[in-house]
């Protein structure tokens, strides 16, 4: 090993868990990655990255799902490593940790202000929501009742994706929960939509 500068790993530990060690470490390592604009949270231990338009409100949501209880991964610039075949990890750039930018209040360090609690290391990605400014909703005509999920392909993984028009009333942070809770049901098999619908073929039917 010296004569042809060969590294040599020595551990008492058995060579399975070495190999178990060393794989995740270098899935991680070695992992594809891209960025992108948003904010990354743990919310109701599920990974959910905001997006939208710059001034859109993606902080300042943020912000308020923190103050729930939620956890702030990454605020800007969103790193995201294909460390499996279908999960995405997300995580911050090493400036960036900890901190969040609220527009009017500056640069705010959540691990200061709301503990340790308050922030993550990573977190895979499950959930993308899109806030989509006012004009941009009419342009879009976002569904009403949207009958199939839609999706966002990162480094050929399907991520679910929903879309929030931002309008004056609306509480961003319960509709965000409550996507999440919405996600992790359809994940169990139970479809609100569909078996809304069931009902009213049913009822259709019996008439």
């Amino acid at each position: 090993a010296k004569t042809h500068n060969i590294p040599v790993l020595v551990s008492p530990l058995p060579s399975l868990q070495i190999i178990w060690v060393l794989r995740t470490y270098l899935g991680r390592a070695l992992a594809d990655y891209v960025t992108h604009h948003g904010v990354l949270l743990d919310v109701l231990g599920v990974g959910v990255m905001i997006t939208g338009d710059s001034g859109v409100g993606k902080s300042e949501l943020a912000l308020e799902l923190i103050s729930r209880g939620s956890g702030l991964v990454a605020d800007d610039v969103v790193e995201l490593f294909h460390i499996a075949p279908k999960t995405l990890e997300g995580r911050s750039p090493e400036l960036l940790k900890d901190f969040l930018e609220v527009r009017g209040l500056g640069l705010l360090n959540i691990r200061t202000i709301f503990g340790e609690t308050a922030v993550r290391r990573r977190k895979n990605l499950k959930l993308i929501v899109e806030l989509m400014k006012p004009e941009q909703g009419k342009t879009a005509q976002a569904e009403r009742l949207p009958l199939q999920a839609s999706s966002q392909n990162i480094l050929d993984v399907d991520v679910r994706k929903v879309q929030l028009p931002v309008a004056a009333g609306r509480n961003l942070a319960v509709l965000v929960e409550a996507a999440v809770r919405n996600y992790v049901l359809q994940l169990r098999g139970i479809d609100s939509t569909q078996e809304f619908m069931a009902r009213q073929s049913k009822i259709i039917a019996d008439q």
